[in-house]
Formats: C-alpha cells, structure tokens, sequence
C-alpha cells in the first residue's frame, strides 16, 4: 500500500507540475497579445470543483478541478474543449481570440508545447548540474551484460559487451542505445576474446514488444562478497568481503543469476565453493541453508565496477541538458512507429503504466528525470494534428495562413468533437489495457 501511494503521490505532482506549465504557455501569450483567459484550471471541473479564486479586477478564474486528466486554460472566443457555443454566436470581440491576427493565435497554441519542452531541457540541465552523469562504461564491466530471451535468440549471449551498432561506438548502457541496438542492422560484441557480429531482425522491437520484455540487457552482477550473515554456512566458511566466487561444485558462475540457478538445487546441502581472493584462487565448503543460500550480501554495482561521473557546472549544465531533451524527443518519436502495430497497440498503457515507472521509494533524481521525460512526451503528443490537441488547431491555423480564409466554424465544433471522442476512447483504451494486465498477466 505503501509503495502505491508513493508512486501515486509522484504521478500526480508530476502531472500536475507539467500541466500548469503548459496552460501557463498558451496563458502567458494570451495575455501578451491581450486576449482575455476567462478560466486557468488544474484537472477538469465537470458539475464542481475542488476550489476557485477569482482576483479582483481579473477575467481569469484560477482553480483545481476534481477529474485529474489533465487541466486546461479557456481563452474568450476559441472553439475549445468547452464548447462554449452561446460565446461564438456573439459578434466578436477585441479581446477574443478569433478576432487575432492567425500568426497571433497560432504563437498561442505553440507556447503550451513549446513551454513543455524548455521545461524538459531545463530539467535535464538542474539534474546535471545537480546530480551529474554517472554511468558504468561497458569497458569497465568486465562480466559483461544479461540478455533478455528474444536477444539470446538472435545470438546475443549472456556475457557479451556492446562495441558498436552499425558502426557506432557504444560507450555505455542507457534507454538510446537500447534503441540504437534495436534500430541497427548488425552489432559487434566482445565475446571473451573475440569480436562477434550479430545481424539484427528487422522486426527486433516488435519480438521485444510482444513478450512485454522491457529491456534488451542489463549489466551483469559478479558475484563479489559485500558481508557475511551471522551463523551463516559462508561466515562459518570464513568468506569474507571481496571474495569473488567462481564456482560451486565446479559450475561455473560468472554473475549473481548464475549463482542463484546453482544453489537453488542445493538446498540443506554442502557445496565446495572456489573463489578469488587478493587474485588467489582458494576454495571451500559451505553448507547451505533450506533456500539454498550461502548467507551472503552481494556488493552493489557500483562498487563492483568502476563508476564514471560527469560534473557540469551551471552554465555547462545547459548544453548538456538540450542534448539530453533533443535525444529524448527523438528517441520517442522513432518509437513511435510501433504504437500502430497489433503488439504496440496491445502495449499502449494509461496511468497505471506511467504511474508504475516512478520508483517505489522516493528519489528526487529519479522523479525529475521522469518528469523530464513526460514533459517531451506531452510536448510531442500535444502538437500531433488532432482536433482538440494543440497540433489540431495548429493545423487549422496553418490552412488560414496558406488560403487566407478560416475554416467553417460548424466544422471546427464538429472537429473538435471527433478529436474529444477520439482521445477520450483511447485513453479509456489505454487504462483498459492497465486492468487487463494488472487482473489477467
């Protein structure tokens, strides 16, 4: 339960943060342009909600609706998701937004995406400045990577170090060279000594997708002594921390899965147990307990590996953090492709899928790249050409702009219908998807 509302808690607040951005963006041009916002809400107010101001002297009403789908800014004299029909059958105003030169009203409804994007980039940029770039370069992890089962059956083997992907150096693992090695049509590993070619499947990502296998590889853990528990079989055994284990019963484990499999068939028994110490080959037997396990911690990643942080200062912080959205934005419009196959539809998630990709206990670091990253999400979809997003009536805009005449007002409400009814059954798509995965898989 505990772990649900942290997730749920980070969810809201996220969504929250990037909404109020990105209406803060359509409201700031509004005003600039001095077109009245008659309201600036937080979620959806359908019949109440949860509380409104309005300042003195103000047009706008500020509040927090009680539907947390979004939230949404209405602009005096806009075909919007108010349908405010009674308002355009009045002779139009200065103030309102039809009456607008077109390059005015579509500065409008671009700032709320372009908002969202500056948003992403300068969160990007405060966590390398604040936090840095620490990875692990595949040069250092000398154990290698685990493969999930569609790599190992196109020739990936559990053990092997990415080199290159279609020629391009691979420095170390992260969500865009996930996608470079799923793009590629070949990639060089170092497999013990030798450099190995795999010919990558056009339909690589598709495999992925269809067996909800989330990730290629991740980094191997070795099986290196952290600490011993008291009265164990490896205290008794007198292991100690970095001691590497090599094999049991002469089974080979390079990597803490490996380990695992062994001793999970040598429950309440006694196994010799080889391990390096110093660089020392020695060995021992260790009695295991009714699990299977010797009683030891495993040292953590990064004490296993060498780790590599990147510092910026606040003025280097920027460029880098522009990289970091550019390559975000475009990692998520190359996978965007997918979303119109039978697996990637069958994939789409609604909030319990974005919900359950925060972390389970609370980490800033974490939470900011998430929002990071949702914000670029929400700037891409925003801007896609579907009545009742922004790209719609930017669409509808750019028509103005090239013919020199509005479109029909009858067919921008007609529109913006189809656009609401479009995007309210794919989100009840989405969040079906959710519940069939949480009851059924």
């Amino acid at each position: 339960m505990e772990t649900f509302l942290i997730k749920t808690v980070q969810l809201l607040l996220s969504l929250s943060i990037l909404v109020i951005v990105h209406e803060f963006g359509h409201f700031i041009f509004a005003r600039m342009f001095k077109v009245r916002v008659e309201k600036f809400y937080l979620f959806f107010d359908p019949w109440f909600s949860l509380f409104k101001f309005k300042p003195k002297n103000s047009h706008t009403e500020y509040g927090i609706g009680w539907l947390p789908l979004g939230g949404y800014v209405k602009i005096a004299g806009m075909i919007d998701e108010s349908m405010d029909r009674e308002q355009m059958k009045l002779p139009p105003q200065p103030w309102e937004f039809r009456s607008k030169p077109a390059w005015q009203r579509l500065l409008i409804m671009v700032a709320g995406v372009a908002f969202n994007f500056i948003l992403a980039i300068f969160i990007y940029s405060m966590i390398a400045y604040t936090w840095g770039n620490t990875y692990i370069p595949f040069k250092n992890a000398y154990a290698g990577m685990e493969y999930c089962q569609s790599a190992k059956e196109i020739g990936f083997r559990d053990g092997d170090i990415p080199l290159t992907a279609d020629g391009i150096e691979l420095s170390f693992w992260s969500s865009e060279t996930m996608q470079q090695i799923t793009e590629a049509h070949q990639v060089q590993v170092l497999r013990g000594n030798d450099t190995v070619t795999i010919a990558m499947p056009r339909d690589f990502m598709l495999r992925l997708i269809a067996k909800e296998e989330t990730f290629i590889s991740s980094y191997r853990t070795p099986p290196v002594v952290y600490e011993t528990a008291d009265n164990s079989g490896a205290q008794r055994a007198g292991l100690q921390k970095g001691d590497h284990i090599v094999t049991v019963d002469s089974i080979a484990t390079p990597s803490l899965n490996e380990l695992h499999q062994v001793l999970s068939t040598r429950r309440d028994t006694t196994v010799t147990v080889a391990y390096l110490r110093n660089k020392t080959l020695q060995t021992t037997t260790i009695a295991t307990d009714s699990m299977g396990n010797l009683g030891i911690l495993i040292t953590p990643l990064t004490e296993s590996y060498d780790v590599v942080t990147e510092h910026y200062g606040f003025w280097e912080s920027f460029p880098k953090g522009i990289e970091l959205g550019v390559n975000k934005l475009k990692s998520y419009v190359s996978s965007m492709k997918y979303v119109f196959t039978k697996e990637g539809a069958q994939s789409l998630g609604g909030f319990g899928a974005i919900g359950s990709i925060f972390p389970e206990v609370w980490n800033w670091e974490a939470f900011w790249s998430m929002t990071a990253f949702l914000s670029v999400i929400l700037a891409f979809m925003n801007i896609l050409p579907i009545p009742a997003l922004d790209g719609g009536h930017v669409l509808f805009l750019l028509y103005e702009v090239i013919t020199r005449r509005k479109p029909n007002e009858k067919f921008m409400e007609y529109a913006q219908m189809f656009g609401m009814i479009f995007l309210l059954a794919l989100l009840i798509y989405a969040n079906g998807n959710d519940i069939v995965r949480f009851f059924f898989k």
